[in-house]
């Protein structure tokens, strides 16, 4: 028997009704995430990758400051263990998201979870816990469609502004300041997700930490900032459960 609205409307099957509203959700965050892969694009060809090369990179790593690390190093010849451990210690932080949302998708085969860590990324990490916080582990009904709805309509803006970066690069002035403008974008979207005091310790400590580590090599600065990030926001989160009891 199908489903039917209360208007006597046919309805969507759970999961795609979840990744509609996923999608919508991304919605807001897809300008700066486009102007970001459009930086990505242009430092890729900048850097001296050719056309096939900067276009496989962008496929196949999707992940932009692991991107934006390695690049220097590959333009300075360093060694290849070299570049692939600097982006991987980049891009530890997604290690934490895994851990963070993986075991609301421990019901599904090992392939699709595989699936879905491709496309694990900032956004996913800040939006899929305001819609299925940890209270809701064990009722699975809709998180894999929201989650895909923001991880397609994220890999989608970046995709479209890293090949557009990738053939614009010659045409594209610096004066206009467009990682600056994906900046601005993004920062619209992630001060509505510091929802406590624990959050808000957290970002103002790995602020303060990025910018005084800024000139470390390796971008370390980044990794340092958000382990040291994260640890307060721990911190206070378990300071204010202890304050309560």
């Amino acid at each position: 028997m199908e489903n039917t609205g209360a208007n006597g409307a046919h309805a969507l099957p759970p999961e795609q009704a979840a990744f509609r509203e996923g999608f919508r959700t991304s919605l807001a965050s897809m300008p700066g995430i486009l102007a970001w892969g459009l930086v990505s694009g242009m430092a890729m060809i900048k850097a001296g990758l050719t056309l096939w090369q900067a276009l496989g990179m962008t496929f196949l790593v999707f992940a932009g400051s692991a991107q934006l690390a390695a690049l220097p190093l590959m333009m300075a010849n360093a060694p290849v263990i070299v570049i692939f451990a600097t982006a991987m210690v980049v891009n530890l932080r997604f290690v934490i998201f895994g851990a963070a949302l993986g075991p609301h998708f421990s019901h599904l085969p090992w392939y699709q979870r595989l699936w879905y860590g491709y496309f694990n990324g900032d956004i996913a990490a800040g939006l899929f816990p305001l819609r299925f916080p940890a209270e809701t582990l064990y009722r699975p009904a809709g998180k894999a469609g929201f989650y895909m709805g923001i991880g397609y309509s994220n890999w989608l803006a970046w995709q479209v502004g890293a090949v557009a970066g990738i053939f614009l690069a010659g045409r594209i002035p610096e004066s206009w300041n467009i990682g600056f403008a994906g900046t601005l974008a993004l920062l619209a979207i992630m001060i509505p997700l510091i929802i406590n005091a624990a959050a808000l310790g957290g970002v103002v400590i790995s602020g303060i930490v990025a910018v005084i580590a800024a000139n470390l090599p390796y971008r370390l600065g980044l990794l340092l900032a958000m382990v040291l990030g994260m640890a307060a926001a721990m911190l206070i989160d378990a300071w204010l459960e202890k304050k309560k009891t």
